[in-house]
């Protein structure tokens, strides 16, 4: 009788699942083990100081803390620290008002004015909810405002932040083109407020929080004692400075939020579910609604593709990135697959996007870049151990090496760390540097000649400060050196008549949007006593003639040149790169 071959099959069988499982653990572990490389070479340059936690196919493969919570005590960054959210807040807001929609106490197509009776009927008759969840309201951004910075440190109600800009004049007809604004999100805070006749805080408590039984997460009070809460901190040479004061009543609904990456892992999950909200409602939350900088706006998100590494592959996500005062963050979800990506620092501008593409490319299996070093902090560093003569055979020997790359800012901030604690000769190091590398900065030369005239070089510091006004004339910092250095500057500062200015008057649409930016990109001149104005979505700017139709603009550098050979074509380029024609 022949033998049964079962238990042969069954053995070759349990041998191949091993081996497959074996298989799969080693790759799971390559992964983790490259994201850990990965971000430990951005923590290792200093370029990261936060947490981070990495899902794949909705479970949790990697999560970490690198750097520092509090610099001060030494207390380091973990999974549950709490971080500030600044705008990824919107996507809670818009979480509630999509909860109220679909308990029909809100409708999206209704105007604001239907729920604020006593906001102005003016404009709050064409505004709705959805022009305000898509940035497509028109109403400019509070943020911007001229008085922000003193706003900044001051307890704020709802109400008198909307004060704020409720009489202000629209930028543009709603639902005309998307143009982000902290103030719409306000107002939406705002209107859940008064339809509950609850705090916001409260209603996001109930509804969202204890649901999910996100515990670590909350809205941020100044004055509460949080436990594991990050200080937030900014980059200062190599050292790191106490960020700006806000005081978050200022943020509210926009961006007054705090989390943990694990806290934000709930929250992703949850969105998978209907434990929130209803399917037929997320899909709207998360539809495609308005072009908006290359991608889309959706309700509280942002939708699109991003590149996987350094591979030509690009893959759908669902994401938002926040910006506050020492603080940087950036949630970005996979549904293709159901992975999940977030970054949450507390020293400023980390390069979060560059950090999710890397880590895009791990989860996917495809190539991607390790970080460079900054050259102006390694310089610095050099200076410091090793003195200036070190610093100089070190520049020369990897000033083209590809695993440093050379930022302006960077090395001017080095260069300042050094001029105030009285190296000057070692900042005039370092300010030459950067001349030589951005001959056209104007900055560049105002900081070298600064740092000469330190020295007491005296017709090198006028010669570099001529460089810089010649670059941009509107620089105060630079006309008012050479005037108390006894420099006439009147041939230095160009003038315009007021006709030619008159001629450049006007509204200005984009021609063929770098990067696939919104295509209603607009920007507006205007003369005003002699001078010319410009207004890019309520950011209103001097633009400072450094010939008959070239200008620039004194708070950035960026120049503006027209073409008003035709006057029935006039066209301006700005930064080099962007062209934008005259409407009639």
């Amino acid at each position: 009788m022949r033998k049964s071959s079962r238990p042969l099959i069954k053995t070759i069988l349990l041998g191949l699942f091993a081996l497959i499982a074996l298989f799969n653990e080693s790759c799971g572990q390559t992964k983790v083990e490259n994201l850990d490389k990965l971000i430990g070479a951005y923590a290792e340059n200093a370029n990261f100081n936060g947490s981070v936690l990495v899902a794949e196919k909705g479970v949790i493969i990697y999560k970490k803390g690198f750097g520092l919570a509090n610099m001060e005590y030494g207390i380091p960054n973990q999974p549950s620290t709490k971080f500030r959210l600044g705008s990824v807040t919107k996507q809670f807001t818009a979480m509630l008002i999509m909860q109220l929609v679909s308990e029909n106490k809100l409708a999206l197509d209704s105007p604001i004015s239907r729920y604020l009776h006593d906001y102005p009927k003016k404009t709050g008759d064409r505004i709705t909810i959805h022009h305000l969840l898509t940035h497509t309201s028109g109403i400019p951004d509070y943020t911007s405002f001229p008085g922000f910075r003193q706003l900044m440190g001051t307890t704020a109600r709802p109400e008198e932040l909307v004060r704020l800009f409720a009489d202000s004049a629209l930028e543009f007809a709603p639902g005309e083109r998307y143009q982000y604004s902290n103030s719409g999100y306000v107002l939406l805070g705002f209107i859940i407020e008064t339809i509950t006749g609850k705090t916001y805080e409260q209603v996001l408590q109930s509804k969202i929080l204890v649901p999910l039984e996100m515990n670590n997460t909350g809205y941020d009070h100044n004055s509460s004692v949080l436990t594991d809460r990050a200080a937030g901190y900014n980059r200062a040479g190599n050292s790191f400075q106490n960020a700006n004061y806000i005081d978050m009543s200022v943020s509210f609904s926009a961006g007054g939020l705090y989390s943990t990456v694990e806290d934000l892992y709930k929250w992703d999950q949850a969105l998978y579910t209907e434990k929130l909200l209803p399917k037929k409602y997320l899909d709207l939350s998360f539809a495609k609604q308005v072009p908006a900088d290359g991608q889309f706006y959706g309700y509280g998100w942002m939708i699109g593709k991003i590149s996987v590494g350094n591979s030509t592959d690009r893959i759908e996500t669902i994401g938002h990135s926040g910006v506050i005062n020492g603080f940087n963050a950036r949630i970005t979800r996979i549904p293709s697959d159901k992975s999940l990506i977030v970054l949450l620092n507390n020293t400023g501008g980390a390069p979060l996007d560059e950090m999710t593409v890397g880590i895009a490319g791990i989860l996917n299996d495809k190539p991607y870049s390790f970080p460079k070093k900054s050259l102006a902090y390694s310089l610095l560093h050099v200076i410091d151990q090793d003195g200036l003569d070190a610093a100089r055979l070190f520049y020369d020997k990897v000033k083209t090496s590809e695993d440093y790359q050379l930022n302006e800012n960077d090395i001017n901030s080095a260069g300042y760390e050094l001029l105030q604690s009285s190296r000057a000769k070692e900042a005039t190091f370092l300010f030459k540097i950067n001349v030589e590398a951005f001959p056209n900065s104007f900055n560049a030369y105002d900081s070298y000649g600064e740092a000469l005239l330190t020295l007491g070089d005296t017709t090198q510091s006028i010669e570099n400060y001529k460089k810089s006004v010649k670059l941009n004339p509107g620089s105060q910092s630079g006309l008012s050196a050479l005037k108390q250095l006894g420099v006439n500057t009147d041939t230095l500062v160009k003038h315009v008549p007021i006709e030619q200015l008159k001629i450049l008057e006007g509204e200005y649409l984009v021609i063929d949007p770098p990067g696939g930016r919104n295509k209603y990109w607009k920007l507006q001149f205007k003369e005003e006593k002699g001078e010319l104005f410009g207004n890019d979505g309520g950011y209103r700017y001097k633009l400072v003639p450094v010939a008959e139709n070239k200008f620039i603009n004194p708070d950035d550098g960026a120049s503006f040149v027209f073409d008003a050979s035709d006057r029935n074509s006039i066209t301006v380029l700005v930064f080099g790169n962007v062209k934008f024609k005259k409407l009639s």
